[in-house]
């Protein structure tokens, strides 16, 4: 491990938490590093395994040079990387990449299943949703509400850990339990006019096991609600524009 004497005195500092280069670390890394002149240091903090390898050949494609890794505490590796010294636009490549990255389409595509299943196709993923209406625990398939919960839960648990990571601060364990009830599930089946099929409330709870002080966990976690890409699209009202075509 280099001694802190040995270490190159950075310019400019970002730290990344548990993010790899493929899930954002490198889009905040050259925000940083856009301002800085030729020859100057950035230094990244990063606790994402990966980065060892990826930052690296990172580098060597653009051309920056990777001065020293350093371990560090908390399971930290800190990386100095000096800015290529040659007169670039740095702007323009991130510009075009930060817009890139905000106009990204998320797609998915399902086909009707077997009775009351369909199956999802996501990227190189694939798997059956059944009914919303569906209240037997010997279902092969999880309902299409239990997904919904199931995307709010993930994106507030994976949204949580990023931000204490990003803030040195460990979670041990980290559960987040939702329970949900429609306004009328029987507008769905056909049954009754009144009222609407959709949920009436989302309630639950995150448990977190934290080396964190309170006020900073609730912070953190009022953070991670508001940027959640997946609550806000709960609360806010979002257009839906989906038509039925012949196949």
């Amino acid at each position: 491990m280099p001694d802190s004497t040995d270490l190159p005195a950075p310019d400019a500092s970002c730290d990344g938490g548990d993010l790899d280069c493929g899930s954002g670390l490198l889009l905040i890394i050259r925000n940083e590093m856009a301002p800085l002149g030729g020859g100057q240091v950035l230094e990244v903090k990063s606790r994402e395994i990966s980065v060892k390898e990826d930052l690296p050949a990172w580098c060597r494609m653009v051309g920056h040079t990777m001065l020293v890794t350093a371990p560090a505490p908390e399971g930290y590796t800190h990386y100095y990387i000096r800015k290529r010294t040659e007169e670039t636009d740095e702007e323009a490549p991130l510009a075009e990449d930060v817009a890139e990255a905000k106009r990204y389409t998320w797609r998915v595509r399902v086909r009707g299943g077997d009775g009351m299943k369909a199956r999802v196709y996501v990227r190189n993923h694939a798997f059956d949703v059944g009914q919303p209406a569906s209240f037997d625990t010997e279902d092969d398939a999880p309902s299409a509400i239990e997904v919904l919960l199931a995307s709010i839960a993930s994106c507030l648990a994976v949204g949580l850990r990023l931000r204490a990571s990003r803030e040195r601060i460990e979670i041990f364990d980290l559960e987040v339990s939702l329970r949900a009830r429609a306004d009328n599930i029987m507008v769905f089946l056909g049954v009754e006019d009144e009222g609407h099929p959709g949920l009436a409330a989302i309630e639950g709870r995150c448990f977190v096991d934290t080396d964190a002080d309170d006020d900073v966990l609730e912070r953190l976690w009022r953070e991670t609600v508001e940027r959640s890409p997946v609550t806000q699209t709960l609360v806010r009202k979002v257009p839906f524009d989906v038509d039925v075509r012949r196949s």
